[in-house]
């Protein structure tokens, strides 16, 4: 039986824990391992979605932003963060004076995870439930590993939870300065932080979108602000 199929299985035919942890690479940098990500069967998302979605900049970028899951044309495409909440992102870190191309962008979990519209056309996304979270954890650890970034701004609570545990409110922890936990969970190095903010689709589906994306822009600044402190 290949892991693929054996996938959501154990060997007593018991569902399994999903875990993306067999399919990372034991060796090598980000190209590396977004060869094997493209292959993870670690959770059941990639029955039904197009392609991972793994992150994209380079080992040497000083901000990471993650957000929740790659959307409907993150997965046609292959890349995250290119569709309507991508842009207002871009706009927003210009606003904010952070350079899009300077910062690593990902997603806590790597497949899009929908359901279809009555049609059976319209793809409509679905948050990813705690299982799957935290079968892709791996890959997101990971990522940090290999950039080891001085500020990560985690879009919304999906990305949030991913990151600093089921405890994590964004309304409550946004916009301010959060020690980047290690692998463990525990506090990591004191330079390195959190920024929690708003995740862009939200400011899209807002009443009031333009106070909305003001609160994005500032939640950006305190990230900006944190990485000319660490110059």
């Amino acid at each position: 039986m290949s892991r693929s199929d054996d996938a959501g299985r154990d060997h007593d035919s018991q569902p399994a824990r999903y875990d993306a942890t067999p399919y990372l690479p034991k060796r090598g940098g980000l190209p590396a391992h977004r060869q094997a990500a493209a292959e993870c069967r670690g959770c059941p998302l990639f029955e039904k979605a197009t392609r991972t979605v793994f992150g994209e900049g380079t080992s040497t970028s000083r901000i990471v932003l993650v957000g929740e899951q790659p959307g409907d044309q993150e997965d046609r495409r292959g890349q995250p963060f290119v569709g309507s909440a991508g842009r207002l992102l871009d706009k927003a870190l210009a606003e904010a004076g952070i350079e899009r191309d300077t910062a690593y962008v990902t997603n806590a979990v790597k497949h899009f995870k929908f359901t279809l519209a009555e049609n059976g056309k319209r793809r409509i996304h679905k948050p990813p439930d705690l299982r799957e979270l935290a079968a892709c954890r791996p890959w997101l650890r990971a990522e940090l590993r290999l950039i080891r970034p001085d500020v990560v701004v985690v879009l919304g609570a999906t990305a949030g939870k991913a990151l600093l545990g089921p405890s994590f409110r964004v309304t409550r922890d946004r916009g301010t300065l959060i020690p980047l936990p290690d692998e463990d969970g525990n506090d990591g190095e004191a330079a390195r932080c959190v920024v929690a903010t708003l995740h862009p689709s939200a400011v899209l589906r807002s009443d009031d979108r333009e106070a909305a994306y003001a609160g994005l822009v500032a939640d950006l600044e305190v990230a900006a602000r944190a990485l000319r402190k660490g110059q």
